[in-house]
């Protein structure tokens, strides 16, 4: 039996680890090399070995709704878009609530994990731990949770730039940047279209004399803001639009994705289009960029070929002099440098898992990695699935297959992934959100039920399937069941609207997409239509709406 629980790192991942823990009466004890919590989000002025590092502007891509934890919403005043100064916040409130700074031991630095010697009988782990005094102390745990990210470790792929080591400039990995004070006045090459690369190259270009942007294989961008000024996960993170997607050929939504954008800005004409389809790779979310490149203040360029000097030349021929800065968006590699080699199972270059989490080649499942995915989504909730999973199958009310059939299950994943995404070996297996939700909470128990729901709670179907897939779905039923999640769906709109009410206006003057919103209908909010149902007898197709929605579903 499970008691005693090694979680390593407390980021966002090691906070709900260590959660799930003490929801199944089991003790854990959480190693932090810091000295505070909240892990990539805990911003420090200058990056440290081994740790994850975030820039002073960073506010996050996710919408607060979609990224909190699944029962403990984000207070309402709260943004919708956070600065990370305002994530950490939300992550100290979520660790005094349930009480979970008590089991953490910070400064603390986890050397080694292996097997004890009697590991086929007892499944238990040696932990051996570092403080910041260098002295080492060794425990004994029946489990281990590994939740240490995988943005730590820069990837600084120099060998691929002939002659950088006669660049006269300096040069940076993303993982260094942390303002644009020394990009004043100069000439910067940002060598990456992530949404880190778009960040750093948007935000230098408003106090460098030019910004130049060089990318491998383009990108697809998308706004934070969408259609009437809604939060875009919010609006097409829907359940309906799931099964949509499990109905139509994914063919059908790249033609339609690719359009909308384009409609937006012409990703062609702008030097973006990229060569793979929208839901082939995350893309790149990012309002102001398309606007910095048509103001000229970035400028988009081909990989870079090589380096002379203080010259940049790209892949089609053309060169950019006097380049005072270099910044590499080139991502980051991943390790689990205090595992044994022979702890992780590897499927061609990468580290792979069983449903992304357990080792398919232990003997027993009591070593778990949690946060280790890459998808269009927050890793916050994720995250938290994963844990309630691990700390399921750590007591044993979730079973495993046996290894062979989890190595080949890992395999036929990792073929599939790779088929229908571009995955860097530089990054985890891509998951798509919902889809990984469903299967872990089918595994749990806790998946939401639209058959259920719509004979015995039909307002609350409604909400299920046309509004957002918020965390809060995975707590209506089944183990781990919070008497909120209910009233958590039914006013999240309302937490969405709070911070936006900075100016009172009439009740008259409220357009008809926000009422459209109010009524949980987020897909017929947006467009043209919208515009039109506004200027043409808004009340009367409110009405025919409402009425078509409820006969619909």
């Amino acid at each position: 039996m499970v008691h005693r629980v090694a979680v390593i790192g407390a980021g966002p991942s090691g906070l709900t680890s260590m959660k799930a823990c003490l929801d199944e009466g089991m003790v854990p004890t959480c190693f932090e090399t810091s000295d505070d919590v909240g892990g990539l989000w805990k911003f420090k002025e200058v990056s440290e070995p081994n740790r994850a590092s975030i820039y002073r502007s960073l506010t996050i891509n996710i919408s607060k709704e979609m990224m909190c934890y699944s029962d403990f919403p984000i207070p309402a005043d709260y943004p919708n878009y956070m600065h990370h100064s305002k994530i950490l916040k939300y992550f100290k409130m979520y660790a005094e609530h349930f009480k979970l700074l008590q089991h953490i031991r910070f400064q603390t630095a986890v050397k080694s994990v292996k097997q004890r010697p009697d590991f086929s009988r007892s499944a238990q782990w040696e932990v051996v731990t570092e403080n910041r005094e260098g002295l080492e102390e060794k425990h004994v745990f029946d489990a281990v949770i590994c939740c240490s990210g995988h943005y730590t470790y820069p990837n600084l792929p120099l060998k691929d730039f002939p002659g950088i080591e006669t660049f006269e400039g300096k040069y940076l990995h993303s993982w260094d940047y942390k303002g644009p004070e020394d990009m004043q006045g100069k000439r910067v090459v940002v060598i990456g279209i992530g949404n880190s690369g778009g960040d750093i190259a948007v935000e230098t270009s408003r106090v460098a004399e030019q910004v130049y942007m060089s990318t491998r294989r383009g990108a697809w961008v998308i706004r934070q803001v969408s259609d009437n000024g809604l939060p875009v996960d919010m609006k097409y993170n829907t359940r309906f639009v799931h099964i949509l997607f499990q109905l139509l050929p994914i063919n059908f939504f790249n033609w339609f994705g690719e359009n909308k954008l384009n409609a937006m800005y012409d990703h062609s004409m702008y030097a973006l289009k990229p060569k793979h389809r929208l839901f082939s790779q995350i893309p790149v979310i990012n309002d102001d960029l398309p606007l910095k490149i048509l103001s000229g203040s970035v400028v988009i360029k081909p990989n870079v070929k090589e380096i002379r000097g203080s010259t940049v030349v790209f892949e089609d021929g053309s060169k950019v002099e006097k380049v005072d800065v270099i910044v590499f968006a080139t991502g980051y590699n991943y390790d689990f440098p205090y595992l044994p080699s022979n702890a992780m199972y590897k499927s061609g270059h990468r580290v792979a898992l069983y449903k992304h989490v357990f080792p398919p080649n232990i003997e027993h499942p009591t070593l778990a990695v949690v946060g280790f995915i890459h998808g269009l989504g927050a890793i916050m909730p994720q995250a938290e699935m994963q844990a309630r999973w691990v700390t399921r199958v750590f007591k044993g009310l979730s079973k495993l297959p046996s290894n062979p059939a989890m190595i080949k299950a890992v395999e036929n994943d990792t073929k599939d992934i790779e088929k229908n995404y571009i995955v860097s070996k530089l990054t985890p297996l891509q998951v798509d959100f919902v889809s990984y939700m469903d299967e872990l909470a089918g595994a749990i128990g806790v998946r939401p039920s639209l058959l259920w729901l719509f004979f015995t709670d039909y307002a609350l179907f409604k909400k299920v399937l046309w509004g957002p897939v918020t965390a809060y779905q995975y707590r209506l039923m089944g183990p781990g069941k919070w008497a909120g999640a209910r009233q958590a769906i039914f006013t999240q709109f309302e937490r969405m609207n709070q911070p936006l009410k900075t100016r009172q206006l009439p009740e008259q003057e409220t357009s008809v997409a926000g009422r459209l919103v109010k009524m949980g209908l987020t897909v017929l909010a947006g467009g043209s239509a919208a515009y039109y149902f506004h200027t043409r007898h808004p009340d009367t197709i409110i009405s025919l709406l409402s009425t078509l929605h409820t006969k619909v579903v």
